[in-house]
């Protein structure tokens, strides 16, 4: 098994798809999550690339969010999109990463992960509320590379 497939359980993987549907609920914005071994480039860069890969620069509101994790790095990154980082107040990002660095500092992943989406979709949700008619323009699968 690889370190990606050990990295969450099926169960954690499909608790992680949960959240991603409750945080997508009352929002048109969009999370995924990647998973991976580890970067070639700096974290930063791959998660764009990811982005870019899951063709989560087409939404219609550029509110897209990943949560990128290189597994065999122990790094993580938090990448949205242009139309939610210009929306989200100062500092958003860092205290979503410490909510998800506190839980994987215990070894709990899953959670970490679970709580990111859920904060994510919490601001999501006041910057981008769901309107009827919205679509969920893509996955909520986790990928993995």
């Amino acid at each position: 098994m690889s370190e990606v497939e050990a990295f969450l359980t099926a169960k954690e993987e499909q608790e992680i798809v949960d959240a991603i549907l409750k945080a997508e609920k009352n929002t048109s914005g969009e999370i995924r999550v990647h998973i991976e071994p580890s970067a070639k480039i700096d974290h930063f860069s791959r998660a764009q690339q990811v982005f870019h890969f899951l063709k989560m620069d087409n939404t219609k509101d550029e509110n897209g969010v990943l949560i990128y994790v290189a597994v065999h790095d122990h790094k993580f990154v938090i990448y949205g999109d242009k139309g939610i980082d210009k929306a989200v107040p100062k500092g958003f990002w860092d205290s979503t990463r410490d909510v998800m660095q506190k839980h994987f500092k215990k070894g709990d992943f899953k959670t970490g992960i679970v709580e990111g989406i859920l904060k994510a979709g919490k601001e999501l949700e006041a910057h981008f509320p769901w309107d009827h008619g919205d679509i969920n323009e893509l996955s909520d699968a986790v990928s993995k590379g």
